[in-house]
């Protein structure tokens, strides 16, 4: 044993097979006690017998690692300092073996910049734990809204989006709808139908989508609030921005479970549009708040009613407004209004007025509560439109099906496929 460096699992290796050269232990046995095969037991035993303690030592010990050379190293990092130096693991490597002709792994050269300090590794971030919150008291104090695309139909019709409403309260879906995308008309129907139905609640709570918020700061002009912002105003409702998923963790989870179930009713239903899933709606969420909706620890009812003086069709539309020029001019998407009147046109000159615009795009203009005729004077060259992300691809898809190129009916093509 002199010269010979033995950790514990091979000491205890050893006093077990020395158990069963005094013939104290059985093989069978001993192979239980290492968590070995009674054959890998005999070959242990053999090399024992025949080269005493040491044939119980690995192989592999004193042997040399197949290790990257010291100078290959020393080039490595020479180069990356001199030429790559702000370049992270993957670039450099490719640069290494386009420009300089090594063969090496990226991990290689990963470790080699990490220990040269040339670059640091991202750091992981320990997972935040997010307090649980209480549900409000009563229904009606705080809904939770939110727009969940996703491929509802399994392909059998294009993707689109579920807009739901949840009460914080029970967690009961109040309204839901199929939409297209979110848009602030959808948010707009989908919130009339909602005070219709129940009345006006305390508080909506929505994520930062720029349908609820203003995101840019620093805007200067508008009245700091989105469309649908100033007619929740107009309502008394209060809409409060959550500041990460978690945060409205009911109307996530209402969406995940709704990605399952739902998605599944359609396909045993065969419903392959929206229109379809939109009748479908009813039944399912009264399915579904029998199985998941809880009882509010408050049976009072928060929600309030309408009041006469609010009109809601007036509510629900885009409200801009615009300065009139000394010309009784105004711009709006890209066109120049000019207003009609019998009126001394002084004044109305750099007069406020507000410009109407209902879902089917029809527009008016008022003045101190009254219409103003007008007349498009001018249309405006084509400005780039600003898209959120969230409809960046129904845009495209509406361009490419408005300017799909077909054949005339005199064209070559389509005559010689008549004849045939």
């Amino acid at each position: 044993m002199e010269g010979i460096s033995i950790n514990n699992a091979e000491l205890v290796r050893l006093e077990i097979i020395q158990k069963i050269y005094n013939k104290v232990l059985t093989q069978s046995k001993a192979a239980q006690d290492l968590n070995l095969s009674v054959r890998q037991i005999k070959r242990l035993y053999k090399r024992f017998k025949s080269e005493g303690p040491r044939g119980l030592l690995s192989r592999k010990t004193g042997l040399a690692h197949h290790c990257l050379p010291d100078s290959v190293k020393i080039k490595v990092v020479e180069i990356i300092r001199d030429l790559y130096i702000d370049f992270g693991p993957t670039l450099a490597h490719e640069k290494l073996t386009e420009n300089h002709g090594f063969n090496l792994s990226l991990w290689t050269v990963r470790n080699i910049m990490v220990e040269n300090e040339i670059w640091c590794p991202y750091v992981i971030k320990k997972p935040v734990v997010h307090q649980m919150r209480s549900r409000r008291s009563k229904v009606g104090e705080l809904v939770q809204i939110d727009g969940s695309p996703h491929d509802w139909f399994e392909g059998r019709s294009p993707k689109c989006t579920l807009l739901v409403f949840i009460d914080d309260a029970t967690s009961a879906i109040t309204e839901a709808e199929f939409v297209e995308a979110e848009t602030t008309w959808n948010y707009m129907d989908l919130a009339k139908r909602y005070v219709l139905r129940h009345g006006r609640p305390l508080a909506f709570y929505s994520d930062k989508h720029s349908i609820f918020r203003i995101n840019k700061t620093d805007a200067l002009s508008g009245i700091g609030l989105t469309q649908f912002g100033r007619a929740l105003k107009e309502l008394e409702i209060q809409l409060i921005c959550a500041n990460s998923p978690q945060a409205k963790g009911r109307v996530e989870r209402a969406n995940r479970t709704l990605q399952d179930r739902l998605v599944k009713e359609l396909r045993l239903h065969k419903i392959c549009s929206i229109k379809e899933a939109n009748a479908f709606l009813p039944s399912f969420i009264a399915d579904y708040n029998v199985r998941f909706a809880k009882v509010s620890k408050d049976i009072s009812n928060a929600h309030r009613s309408v009041p006469k003086e609010m009109d809601l069709d007036r509510i629900f539309i885009l409200k801009e407004t615009r300065y009139l020029s000394k010309n009784l001019t105004f711009q709006y998407n890209n066109k120049i209004y000019q207003i009609q009147t019998k009126r001394p046109t002084y004044a109305l000159r750099k007069a406020r007025v507000l410009v109407l615009v209902n879902k089917q795009k029809e527009i008016s203009v008022e003045y101190n509560g009254k219409k103003l005729d007008y007349t498009i004077y001018e249309e405006r060259p084509y400005q780039a439109e600003v898209v959120p992300y969230k409809l960046l691809n129904n845009r495209i898809d509406e361009f490419m099906s408005r300017h799909q190129r077909k054949p005339s009916k005199n064209h070559p093509w389509r005559r010689n496929y008549l004849k045939g």
